[in-house]
């Protein structure tokens, strides 16, 4: 069965028109492929909830073509391997792994392992971007379940298209709002005169007290106090954002820091022990890591324009919109799931929550 998302429901976040899928996918060339790993009945204290999560970003090599890119850490207690060479050459120039928080290390040497059965000469070089959150309340993390195969399983299967949402891939231990989260994604299409150019989110949600949670502005986690978890955890949230405007690294390392307002929006308030991390990267300059000449032409957008605020403003614009959407997909999309010890993370009641927004007035019929 096709599974409820926002704006299907009636819920209009923001005044940006998205795309033909609103999801990360309307970015053309992106790749995305999931593993999900579930192994263990209900309560099994050694219950398996986990899974990888793998994006590229264009229909290519990365290693032999990166594209620019810029990272932003909202709050760091959490990780992003590569984000050195990220800042430093303002390139993103592997696959991006999301995973469990223990299971980093493992998605790092797999996927070196994987590239090198592709290229072995680009694997000497290549450092991969992995990034992560902590599924420990549902998932046995001390037994490290995932796999070299569950890594190279989620490469495999990166494709362009839709992307399946909620509990899957990487998301499929974890929490928002004390709700079950996951996966969520979103998009928005620039005006024709500002090019059409299309701004993607990936949220890998696991963040947020109850309380706090809002949804198109209306405070709704307040009105739900039943439906929670045994034990509250800070979380942490990994937002992907991918645009076919032509960026360069500074404009993408601040592209990057609107997604954070994008989780503020929703009731995020990047706590001491969550780790919100932030990447975003342009597939409009594919950049070549050898070329015979010495200097190589690039497009790029102007910071603004006389008259008015121009291209970049509008795709902060879009990255906060975006955000904010992909977040309250995860939440309609996740299903309830009970994990190790009998943990449990109910699924976000969507229809008590549509109720609430039509009380205030921000439904629109679909």
């Amino acid at each position: 069965m096709e599974k409820l998302r926002a704006r299907s429901a009636g819920v209009r976040i923001g005044r940006m028109t998205p795309g033909a899928l609103n999801g990360f996918a309307d970015v053309t060339g992106v790749r995305v492929g999931h593993r999900t790993i579930v192994r263990g009945a209900d309560g099994d204290p050694h219950a398996i909830r986990t899974g990888v999560t793998a994006i590229f970003p264009h229909d290519g090599d990365p290693w032999i073509e990166p594209v620019y890119a810029g990272t932003h850490l909202l709050n760091g207690y959490g990780e992003l391997i590569g984000i050195n060479q990220v800042t430093e050459w303002g390139v993103l120039m592997s696959p991006i792994l999301l995973t469990s928080s223990l299971a980093i290390g493992k998605a790092y040497d797999a996927t070196v392992r994987w590239i090198a059965g592709r290229d072995s000469r680009a694997a000497e070089d290549v450092m991969p971007v992995v990034s992560e959150c902590d599924d420990s309340g549902l998932n046995d993390v001390l037994s490290f379940p995932v796999a070299d195969d569950d890594v190279s399983a989620a490469l495999e299967a990166a494709v362009e298209g839709d992307i399946a949402e909620g509990c899957i891939g990487a998301g499929t231990g974890m929490q928002c709002f004390d709700f079950k989260g996951g996966i969520g994604t979103a998009s928005r299409v620039l005006t024709p005169e500002l090019g059409s150019y299309t701004v993607g989110v990936l949220v890998l949600t696991n963040f947020g007290n109850r309380a706090d949670l809002r949804i198109d502005g209306v405070r709704v986690g307040e009105q739900i106090s039943d439906l929670m978890p045994v034990e509250h955890t800070e979380g942490s949230c990994v937002a992907i954002v991918a645009t076919d405007a032509p960026l360069l690294p500074h404009q993408l390392r601040r592209v990057a820091q609107r997604a954070g307002m994008g989780l503020a929006r929703t009731g995020s308030t990047a706590s001491n022990g969550s780790g919100e991390q932030m990447l975003a990267f342009s597939t409009a300059n594919r950049y070549p890591v050898r070329t015979a000449d010495a200097v190589i032409d690039l497009r790029a957008a102007a910071d603004a324009r006389w008259g008015d605020p121009g291209l970049l403003s509008e795709v902060f614009a879009a990255t906060v919109e975006a955000t904010e959407e992909a977040v309250v997909n995860a939440l309609f999309a996740a299903e309830t799931t009970v994990g190790r010890d009998g943990n449990t993370l109910f699924a976000l009641p969507v229809n008590r929550v549509l109720a609430m927004l039509e009380r205030a007035g921000r439904l629109t019929p679909a």
